[in-house]
């Protein structure tokens, strides 16, 4: 198989291979980050939520749910997991937020364990220079530019500095629910408007800077065993909506958060320093710049004391 220059491969947890990930609109992404016409085409898609808001329309209505089946196959998703209506789903939305059967994500119940949030593809930051996280393809940010600049960003941040950071990103293949990683209560919660450009690697790579820039949803967890945890969901490309469903304030770990609606997301957590070890398997491969495919319930980390 001979790769290409924008190819992307991750490594598989479960069987320790490398593999090369299926991109599903790669040629819209290599249209608006590698070619001529990048600039036009990253205004019109990215810059702001028209396009966004039409694909959300039409994954939520009937005339979606032709685009099912080829995406399972393309995509190779294995349906045996998940809950399937009587008639199947209705939208191509609706089966894009496919609830998981009963049991399909096993997790350590153990308060000292801390899981993936999400079906994804994790980097593991185990220390932030300061507040500052330096993306191994991509841009730098700062924890202050993924939490906001309004007050509550300001006043949390500061938790944060010399601390672990996790990127969770998710592919249109994915489970996309999302998860607690540990139990706790939320002590604050709040919303940042912003652009919609793609979380792929390649548009990292070009300078994108999706983490201080797109739409976001930011929600502080205090744990018992972790500290303060920043969970932030990253709205991208294609992801009009980001809903929550959790009541709270006080949540269990792997119980629903939410979702996100049609497109490619991403999910950040960031633990203040001294209260979480990453898995060693983790680490390794993110120190040599790879993503790791992980379901969620999968152990992430450790508290040091567990």
């Amino acid at each position: 198989m001979n790769q290409q220059p924008h190819d992307i491969h991750i490594i598989d947890r479960r069987s320790g291979l490398r593999i090369r990930e299926t991109v599903l609109g790669g040629a819209m992404i290599r249209l608006a980050y590698r070619s001529p016409l990048s600039p036009l085409a990253r205004l019109l898609l990215f810059r702001n939520g028209f396009v966004t808001r039409l694909l959300g329309w039409y994954a939520d209505s009937a005339l979606s749910r032709r685009r099912i089946e080829p995406a399972i196959r393309q995509l190779g998703i294995e349906m045996s997991d998940f809950i399937v209506p009587p008639g199947g789903y209705r939208s191509f939305n609706e089966f894009f937020i496919r609830p998981l059967r009963q049991g399909a994500r096993p997790f350590d119940p153990a308060p000292g364990a801390a899981v993936s949030p999400a079906d994804c593809r994790l980097l593991v930051y185990e220390k932030l220079r300061h507040d500052t996280c330096f993306l191994v393809k991509g841009a730098p940010f700062t924890v202050q530019a993924l939490l906001g600049t309004a007050p509550s960003g300001e006043k949390w941040a500061e938790r944060f500095h010399g601390g672990v950071l996790m990127i969770a990103r998710l592919c249109p293949a994915d489970y996309h629910r999302f998860h607690f990683p540990c139990e706790g209560r939320v002590a604050e919660s709040w919303k940042i408007s912003g652009r919609y450009e793609s979380v792929n690697p390649l548009p990292l790579a070009c300078g994108a800077e999706p983490f201080a820039r797109n739409r976001r949803e930011v929600t502080i967890l205090e744990s018992p065993q972790f500290g303060a945890v920043a969970y932030v969901e990253v709205g991208a490309f294609g992801v009009g909506r980001i809903r929550q469903s959790y009541v709270g304030p006080q949540v269990a770990k792997m119980e629903e958060k939410g979702w996100f609606e049609f497109g490619g997301s991403t999910v950040v957590l960031v633990f203040e320093p001294g209260r979480l070890t990453p898995s060693d398997d983790l680490a390794a491969n993110s120190r040599g710049g790879d993503e790791t495919l992980v379901r969620a319930g999968e152990t992430i980390g450790r508290a040091p004391s567990a």
